[in-house]
């Protein structure tokens, strides 16, 4: 441990750390392979082939981060402290074309043997104050006894949450309060295209069932 004068509490040292994080990097491999294989077989006995997932982003906690996070739950940030309070040490961060590949996916993962949702929220049908949108899941490894955090959401919700957290970190922003609306107004409108974009879908779909429906009374065995 090594004492940061600038908190005036005794942290972990760069070792501890390395040893801390190394099997949640095993974690986190384990979750984008399992992402991986669901991503290809989730819709697999649909005629269109189609891919729940645009892509992953995936993040192991700073040793700052994990810190931070402790002194504001009021522990002592130590190697012991962070095994036993933080289950979001691993993250991934999957973004999906649609809001129901979203709710697909959750239930896929829900089914799988190995893992156990410990939490889940759904900020989509909730949304946050401030308009935030996505469904964050807590998940446990059986196989590492490890717990990792799991986020889902659609690409517009992820452009939304990517600009509102660059704007929120911005100092002595005039008119604070009506940008917060404003913001609140795009994340709106943002989850109203989402699901008209899903209704395009479907309609796409029903479409392509007709003709392919047609195309077999044509061509019969």
């Amino acid at each position: 441990m090594i004492k940061d004068t600038r908190r005036n509490v005794v942290t972990m040292n760069e070792k501890e750390y390395y040893n801390l994080i190394k099997p949640y990097e095993d974690a986190m491999q384990m979750i984008l392979s399992r992402l991986d294989t669901l991503n290809h077989t989730l819709y697999e006995s649909s005629a269109t082939h189609l891919v729940p997932i645009h892509n992953i982003q995936s993040r192991i906690k700073s040793k700052k981060s994990i810190e931070d996070k402790l002194i504001k739950k009021e522990k002592k940030p130590s190697l012991t402290n962070a095994k036993n309070f933080l289950m979001d040490i691993a993250g991934a961060r999957v973004i999906c074309y649609f809001v129901n590949d979203i709710y697909n996916l959750v239930e896929i993962l829900k089914s799988q043997t190995d893992l156990i949702v410990m939490k889940e929220r759904d900020y989509i049908a909730g949304p946050k104050p401030n308009g935030y949108r996505s469904y964050h899941m807590i998940i446990h490894l059986n196989d590492l006894s490890l717990n990792a955090e799991i986020q889902i959401r659609t690409i517009a919700l992820d452009f939304w949450a990517n600009l509102e957290h660059q704007m929120k970190y911005k100092k002595d922003v005039e008119d604070a309060s009506e940008i917060s609306e404003e913001l609140k107004e795009c994340a709106e409108v943002i989850a109203q295209t989402d699901l008209k974009m899903l209704s395009l879908r479907r309609k796409i779909e029903d479409r392509e069932s007709k003709e392919n429906l047609l195309q077999f009374d044509k061509d019969p065995m």
